[in-house]
């Protein structure tokens, strides 16, 4: 059975990685997101010799380090092409500066683009959880074209004319109830059959009061 690695802050310095713009997209959340994933591809006994420090990647040296230079290759063999590693929720909202509930709406109407899902087990979860990811080549694009600005736009006016909407359709039923309720006090009066019913009414018809 492997042992973990230990390692402290002093210790010396093997190797360390800039991690790109086009990587991070600026976002703290992304490199440590990156980070995340960079160590989940080497084994488990060298895990804890990576750190990210400052969007920096960093590697120490361990008890026993005769074996760390494989470490360093593969770090380094993992962040080829990490420019293309999928961009998961967390990481999209603080890039773009949204809410859960903009990702959620945007990403329903399609103007988010799902690139697929990810299934994944939590520590502490019984159950995995499956959520989508993102293609950082449109993250780019959203960022680039300033669409984020224009859903907003685009939702703000949608708002604005369901509310009309709804006004005028709870004025059409206040009016609706109301006509029903005045149609009598408006100088209409009763209907002929009502008044054929009223004790004597034949009497006034043929004394000719009421003509």
């Amino acid at each position: 059975m492997s042992t973990r690695r230990k390692i402290n802050a002093t210790a010396k310095l093997m190797g360390e990685w800039p991690l790109t713009p086009a990587a991070t997209f600026g976002s703290s959340v992304r490199a440590r997101g990156i980070f995340l994933e960079i160590r989940a591809r080497l084994p488990t006994e060298f895990r804890k010799l990576l750190n990210v420090e400052s969007r920096v990647l960093t590697l120490r040296q361990s008890e026993g380090a005769e074996n760390d230079v494989q470490v360093v290759f593969g770090v380094s063999k993992a962040l080829q092409n990490i420019e293309d590693l999928p961009v998961i929720p967390r990481e999209i909202e603080d890039i773009l500066t949204i809410s859960t509930a903009e990702r959620h709406r945007w990403l329903k109407d399609g103007r988010l683009q799902s690139a697929g899902t990810k299934t994944v087990k939590l520590r502490g979860r019984a159950r995995n959880i499956t959520f989508h990811v993102f293609d950082p080549q449109h993250v780019e694009d959203v960022l680039d074209r300033d669409l984020v600005t224009v859903w907003r736009e685009q939702d703000a006016a949608t708002a604005a004319e369901n509310r009309r909407r709804a006004a005028g359709r709870a004025a059409m039923k206040r009016a609706q109830r109301s006509g029903r309720g005045t149609a009598a006090s408006a100088g209409y009066g009763p209907d002929e059959n009502a008044l054929s019913d009223l004790r004597g009414w034949e009497d006034f018809e043929k004394d000719g009061l009421l003509r």
